[in-house]
Formats: C-alpha cells, structure tokens, sequence
C-alpha cells in the first residue's frame, strides 16, 4: 500500500484546497435554515409527526457536496507515475581462485589468513551487482568450486565453506590458475578478470604458473595476484590432528612477489601485497573500484490516468442523490 501512494501524484494540486469550499457552504446552509425554522410555542404537539424521513431529508444534500468534492479532485488529475527503468548492464566475469593450502591457517590475521580471506572475498561479492562471479580453490591440486554464475547467494555460501584439507596439500598456483582460465576462455564477455590469492611458494601441480599466465594473456584475461602474509614470525599448521585440528609451529613464510608480479604484468593486471586485514579489505576495494561495470539506464515515463474513477463516483453521488430526492425522500409542499 505505501507504494501505491508513493506512486500517486496529482497534476494540478493547487485545487485541492477548493475541497474544503462544498462543506462549508453546506454547514453555512444548514445554519442559515435553523434560524428562519418556524417557531412554535410548544413542539409537544408535533413531535410524533417527525419519522425517519423527515430526519434523513436535510442531510440530502451531503451526497451533493460529496460529489462536488470528488468532482474538484477529479479536475485536480489525480494519476499513477509508473515509470519504468530498463538497465542495460555490460557485466565483467570473475573467477575468484583461492589458496587452501594448510598455510593459510597461519595466526599472522586473526584468526587466520583463510578466515580474514574469506571475510572479505565475500564483501566482494556482494558489491559486484551486475557480474558474473565463479569460485576456483587450490591447494596441491585445484578444482571448480562454483562456475560462472549471478547467484551471489550460492557463491557467498561456497566460500563461506572453504575449510583446509580439502584438497591435497600443497600450492599448485599454476594449476590454480590455469583452471579459473578454462572458466573464463570461452566467455564473449568483454572484461574477464582473475582474482588470484596466495600465501605461498609454486610448489605442486602440473602447470608453470608461466604457461598459465600466458594462456591468461593469449584469452584476454587479466589477472590480479594478490600475495597474502606478514612476513613477520607467526605460527602455521605443520600436521593435522584430527577432527579439523592442527599441530602448529613457529614459522616465516615467504611468498613469491617475483612470480606473482610476473603473472600480474604479462597479463594487464597487477600485483598486491597484504601483510594485514585492512591492507587485504582496500586491495579487494581498489580491484572493485578499478574494475567498474558498465551500465546504461533509461526511464521511459508513463502514467495511469485515476480522475475517472473520482469522475464516476461523484456522478453515482448525484444520481442518487437526484433519485432519493423525487421518490423515497420527496417532501410534499
């Protein structure tokens, strides 16, 4: 109901205030016929005489002033703005391509590099209205979590699910990364970018890295390398325990700026550094910003016309008031 009013509109309301005119010449009226009433000694002798006609008939004209008010509201255009907005979006294609590599459990974020990653992947996503987004993760080997898709709900929920251990250990960023490229080769769109996130060192798998980037860049995709970890001394998962626990040990990882930078230069993109939260949340915010949508919209206007239901109405008014008057309530002379 409150968006229908908020749709409601007159073309004319400098009338509307005229609304208030029909009652009060009818409480002027009705005033005026009290004063020059007939003035008996005593009503005794005629009140026996007054039936429900008699009550009803001096409120007649209320029907009268019902219709000239709905008349004026008529002549004010009341109407419905149903503007319609066509949005035409030229999306960009994403595939995000994490690294579940049991060193993202390091305690360097809190509570880890996984966790933090997560967080922010997906206030990513949500902010990416228009795109396509898919889900690749890696570790020792890589898989397609989530292909290409608009459903934000099912890609928040994937990557709200990312856990260690799920694929065999390792950091196969080559494989990583020439998986998210078959998702994304054969899309007509004309942006495709990868958003690749690591901790670590090309350790595993059966792509160079190399080869994979140069796939990216032959495919027009362009690749953003995001190298995650302080550099500081902190603590890693060494060896599972059971029941998704790990054994930890005092560690200082490296990552590969050199191969993450080349990867970002062959391919158009660039490479990032994240030591902390905040410094992971504006590179994700700088990639959003960077990476705009283009979208085209145009409102075409077009209203509903209401002033014939007030129109219709206030004719019923009147006729009935007209039929009321000449035969249940004539009044004889």
């Amino acid at each position: 109901m409150t968006g229908f009013w908020n749709q409601f509109e007159f073309v004319f309301p400098w009338l509307l205030p005229l609304v208030i005119v029909p009652p009060l010449i009818f409480l002027w009226q009705l005033r005026r016929d009290g004063e020059v009433s007939l003035r008996l000694p005593s009503t005794e002798s005629v009140r026996n005489l007054r039936s429900w006609k008699s009550v009803v008939r001096p409120w007649l004209p209320l029907l009268r002033v019902a219709a000239l008010c709905l008349f004026i509201i008529a002549l004010a255009r009341p109407r419905l703005d149903l503007s319609e907005e066509s949005v035409t979006a030229e999306g960009i294609d994403i595939v995000l391509t994490m690294d579940l590599s049991t060193s993202m459990g390091a305690t360097d974020f809190q509570p880890n590099r996984l966790e933090v990653a997560k967080t922010v992947a997906r206030n990513f996503v949500q902010q990416r209205e228009f795109d396509r987004i898919g889900l690749v993760v890696y570790a020792g080997e890589a898989y397609t979590k989530s292909p290409l898709t608009v459903d934000k709900e099912i890609v928040d929920r994937f990557i709200a699910e990312l856990e260690m251990g799920e694929i065999t250990d390792g950091t196969a960023i080559g494989t990583g990364l020439a998986t998210a490229v078959n998702r994304l080769k054969d899309s007509d769109v004309a942006s495709k970018i990868i958003i690749l996130l690591t901790d670590g060192e090309n350790n595993a798998g059966y792509h160079s890295p190399e080869l994979a980037a140069e796939l990216a860049k032959e495919y027009g995709i362009r690749v953003y390398t995001i190298g995650v970890g302080s550099g500081e001394a902190t603590y890693m998962p060494s060896s599972p325990l059971g029941g998704g626990g790990y054994a930890f040990k005092p560690t200082r990882g490296t990552v590969d700026d050199k191969l993450l930078a080349y990867i970002a230069e062959t391919t158009n993109g660039r490479y990032f550094r994240a030591r902390d939260t905040e410094e992971l949340e504006s590179i994700y915010g700088y990639i959003d910003e960077l990476e705009t949508t283009e979208i085209e919209t145009t409102i075409f206007k077009r209203y509903e016309e209401r002033f014939g239901y007030f129109l219709l109405i206030g004719l019923g008014f009147l006729l009935l008031e007209t039929v009321l008057r000449y035969t249940i309530l004539k009044s004889v002379p």
